[in-house]
């Protein structure tokens, strides 16, 4: 993304705090894996979102104040010996030519942080996280109220950013459109290329290999989330990441998986025969998760909610289930009961963005003062994942027991509608059967 795009949500920012105020913004910082061994690094999602800078340990200071640059990014000197060893660093007078901000050493955070809090009405910063950063905040509060008779003047308030800067997120800018659309067909395609591979005999770990080795050819070097590969029973687990165990013929596989793209997520599922034909139980289970996800997708337009789109899916659902006989009773006392979540157990959807589970309300505060949904608008973007799980065991017929299935696709809230911006992988049934026999995966 261009320099110009962080400028841009910097002065956003700046227009959301109160007078006189200053922001903070802490970088991730690297995380031990084992001894001498760190994780991947990955940025803190905030941090990313206004500077699109990819180090650790750096702190983002914006401010309103007249007196103070508008953004201040402390970062990590330039070291050749530590450079050496850890890999480049841009330094100070690089990031500050290149980024569009004034920057400096973190070896000033102190002084320069004091300068900043000194003589703001409020400070705003991640009340929840970094409590290192809170600490050297609160304490330097309690410094300034010391000095007051020489003039310096403490903050009356600590404020979470939070609230603001996920309100800010909730609506996607076109260069986030961009890449998260970039993001759903790397990730589409992946799950082509899972379907294409799969075979009786293989196991789980193998079709997450196609998926993640997909991912890095076409620019994206990690998952976005821990792939989800559970073949049969495995299904029913939902944040089943152990992806050990040997494909069978007869079962289904339900992937759940999505690469990350300059920072930005994909989510998709998709439920497909290990031996490349369903059977017909399998068929009829699937063909109703279909039908609620398509309901569901109609529902996602500008002024509808989550609320409506669950409803959509949950209605179809529930007279699915009722005509198979999986559940029993009046079909709208059962709509009424919520009787289709003993099988639907998760929810409809989620944001979508910088985090797979993207930050910004669901709930908002109505023009009457009680809380109503968060209204769909143009550039918001969100996951449609109805499912079904019938574990072994359930209060049903043997036939449907250890069927799993999960239908997900990332949807774009667009002025006429939505876009979907994961149509490319197949979730119709003669479609991925005849994939998969023209890729040799039918028995």
């Amino acid at each position: 993304m261009e320099n110009s795009v962080f400028v841009q949500r910097r002065a956003q920012l700046i227009a959301a705090l109160q007078p006189d105020s200053v922001a903070l913004i802490s970088a991730a910082s690297e995380q031990s894996r084992s001894r001498d061994t760190e994780y991947p690094f990955r940025q803190h999602s905030d941090f990313w979102y206004y500077t699109g800078f990819n180090e650790p340990d750096a702190l983002l200071i914006i401010s309103n104040r007249t007196d103070l640059a508008p953004a201040l990014l402390l970062c990590r000197d330039k070291d050749p010996a530590q450079e050496v060893w850890h890999g480049r660093r841009l330094g100070p007078a690089a990031a500050s030519e290149t980024m569009q901000l004034q920057a400096a050493a973190l070896t000033e955070q102190s002084t320069l942080l004091q300068q900043a809090i000194n003589g703001s009405t409020a400070v705003y910063l991640h009340l929840t996280e970094n409590s290192a950063l809170l600490q050297q905040v609160t304490e330097q509060i309690q410094l300034l109220k010391q000095r007051e008779k020489r003039g310096d003047v403490a903050p009356t308030q600590l404020v979470d950013i939070a609230q603001l800067t996920a309100a800010q997120r909730l609506i996607k800018d076109r260069s986030e459109i961009a890449v998260m659309r970039r993001a759903g067909q790397i990730s589409a395609q992946a799950h082509i290329r899972a379907m294409q591979y799969c075979r009786p005999g293989r196991f789980e770990y193998q079709l997450e290999a196609e998926i993640l080795h997909h991912f890095a050819l076409n620019g994206a070097r990690h998952p976005a989330y821990n792939s989800i590969v559970g073949s049969g029973e495995n299904g029913c687990i939902l944040h089943y990441t152990d992806n050990s165990s040997e494909l069978k013929a007869g079962d289904l596989v339900l992937i759940d998986a999505g690469c990350e793209l300059q920072g930005y997520a994909a989510d998709i599922s998709r439920t497909f025969p290990v031996s490349g034909k369903f059977s017909p139980e399998q068929a009829e289970l699937y063909q109703l998760v279909l039908d609620a996800q398509y309901a569901a997708c109609n529902a996602v337009q500008p002024g509808s909610n989550f609320a409506k789109v669950t409803a959509a899916a949950e209605q179809v659902l529930t007279e699915g289930l009722l005509g198979l006989g999986i559940l029993q009773g009046e079909l709208q006392q059962l709509i009424a009961d919520k009787a289709c979540k003993q099988y639907f157990i998760h929810g409809i959807g989620h944001w979508l963005g910088l985090d797979v589970h993207d930050v910004g309300a669901y709930k908002v505060n109505g023009s009457d003062g009680e809380t109503a949904e968060q209204p769909f608008v143009p550039g918001m973007l969100l996951t449609i994942e109805p499912g079904l799980y019938i574990p072994h065991g359930s209060p049903t017929e043997p036939r449907w027991w250890d069927l799993a299935i999960r239908i997900e696709d990332n949807l774009l809230v667009t002025a006429e509608g939505h876009d979907n911006l994961t149509t490319a992988v197949p979730k119709e049934i003669d479609a991925i059967e005849q994939l998969m026999a023209a890729s040799g995966g039918s028995n």
